[in-house]
């Protein structure tokens, strides 16, 4: 058998649907991947409390998994199929950085907004709740706290404002001290400089010690063009979502159907499953 493929796959707008159950087909393309001995993980903009029960709807167990835009990676510490992947895991690696600056930035032209940050522990202080957030174990504090340690992400929400008054405020306040994605649901993430989820698989692949022409990631937003030029540019392949916005499906190699039509299961079939030999 050639060697297997390392193939890292978003969260929402990817293997999700907006009501949070499973895109059309991808359980069974998921599976048919990791029973051949291939390597199936998720990268995604999603802490680790976020994300470990997808790794439990998919029936998967990779070595490691990529959260928090590529600030947080997981590694697999107990192979049990019987244990649920929140038992299963370690944080490994975590990028951290002083959230003062950029906070005090954010809050003067964003002075409604709701801000959260995640701690290099994992443990998320946060200004107000808010339903999109997986709070468990968080802890509601006063805006100055968010500030008081280093930190993996910042999270931003204004109510009333959009993608597009998101991109005018990253360029009217010049962010370019630290990586920025806008979510799906329009909000914006920040990451320690330099740091996405292509930084992240990179530091996976080389681990593992993976050929770089068998790679494969799928994603559906701007925080995913980071590990499409990634892949790319080792000689795999990158595949937007069909409902992704045009810079995103400009920025991949190839485009597939939309969330809704199981446009990644079928893209899983038709560019891995079709051109790998099984054994």
């Amino acid at each position: 058998m050639t060697s297997p493929w390392l193939i890292g796959l978003d969260i929402d707008g990817t293997i999700l649907l907006p009501d949070e159950t499973m895109s059309p087909g991808v359980v069974d393309a998921v599976g048919r991947l990791r029973d051949a001995g291939h390597e199936v993980m998720l990268a995604t903009g999603r802490s680790w409390m976020g994300t470990h029960r997808f790794l439990d709807a998919l029936g998967i167990r990779p070595e490691f998994v990529v959260c928090s835009n590529g600030a947080v990676t997981l590694r697999r510490t107990a192979a049990g199929v019987d244990a649920p992947a929140e038992a299963c895991y370690e944080r490994w690696h975590v990028e951290t950085f002083d959230p003062s600056a950029v906070l005090a930035l954010l809050h003067e032209r964003l002075p409604h907004a709701r801000y959260m940050v995640e701690l290099g522990s994992g443990q998320r202080l946060y200004t107000a709740e808010l339903d999109d957030w997986t709070l468990d174990g968080g802890r509601q504090v006063g805006f100055a706290e968010l500030s008081a340690e280093q930190v993996s992400r910042v999270v931003v929400v204004s109510p009333g404002h959009d993608e597009d008054d998101f991109h005018r405020l990253v360029q009217d306040a010049g962010l370019n001290e630290v990586s920025y994605a806008i979510g799906w649901t329009a909000w914006l993430d920040i990451a320690p400089r330099g740091v996405d989820k292509g930084t992240a698989l990179e530091r996976v692949r080389h681990e593992r010690g993976a050929e770089g022409d068998r790679v494969l990631v799928a994603g559906d937003g701007r925080n995913d063009i980071g590990m499409f030029a990634w892949a790319l540019a080792l000689g795999g392949r990158a595949v937007a979502m069909g409902q992704a916005p045009d810079e995103v499906r400009i920025a991949a190699g190839e485009v597939t159907g939309d969330v809704e039509d199981g446009g990644l299961a079928s893209a899983l079939d038709r560019i891995v499953a079709a051109v790998v030999p099984r054994g």
